[in-house]
């Protein structure tokens, strides 16, 4: 079985976590963030290249259903340059399915076969229904009934903030960035 059944066992005393914004170009915060116990990077944001602004260590990647083609397309690229990172997927349920109709999880399979020594990890959907019940808490709108997708960046985030005693964020945008 490619995709772990059980929970993830890791914790990280320090933390990068980097987005995957661009915002870091030019930054000159690689030594920075690689310096961290852990690196959290979110989809298929490159580092080849970029180390000198983005690091060159990942961790963890959280990725979104939404990726995994281009994760696959890229997946030398990527994955090779992500040596022992632990890799966390996630996307509504009907993608995460086991019983062959789930597309993230058919790929994920897939994935296995030709990259058989990755460690990959699904979001259940118990702990998809934790995050909805979070965002509502923290937001005080129910996801469904608001018609609100939630982010790689929000899976990222509430993610960090379990596996680390503390968190430096590189390259989040501010709310009103594009305002």
């Amino acid at each position: 079985v490619c995709v772990s059944l059980q929970p993830l066992q890791m914790h990280c005393r320090s933390c990068a976590l980097v987005t995957s914004s661009g915002h870091l170009l030019g930054s000159r915060q690689g030594d920075r963030i690689d310096e961290s116990e852990c690196v959290i990077r979110m989809n298929d944001a490159p580092t080849r290249g970029y180390g000198k602004d983005v690091g060159n260590k990942t961790s963890l990647r959280v990725i979104a259903h939404s990726s995994i083609q281009r994760i696959l397309r890229n997946r030398h690229e990527l994955l090779n340059m992500s040596h022992g990172a632990v890799f966390i997927f996630w996307g509504p349920s009907s993608y995460m399915r086991r019983d062959g109709k789930g597309l993230v999880y058919n790929n994920l399979q897939l994935m296995n076969q030709i990259l058989p020594q990755l460690k990959v990890y699904m979001i259940s959907r118990h702990k998809m229904l934790q995050f909805d019940d979070l965002f509502k808490r923290e937001t005080g709108k129910d996801r469904k009934i608001s018609n609100t997708w939630l982010s790689t960046g929000w899976f990222t985030m509430t993610i960090a903030l379990e596996l680390c005693d503390r968190i430096n964020v590189y390259g989040m945008v501010p709310p009103d960035f594009c305002r």
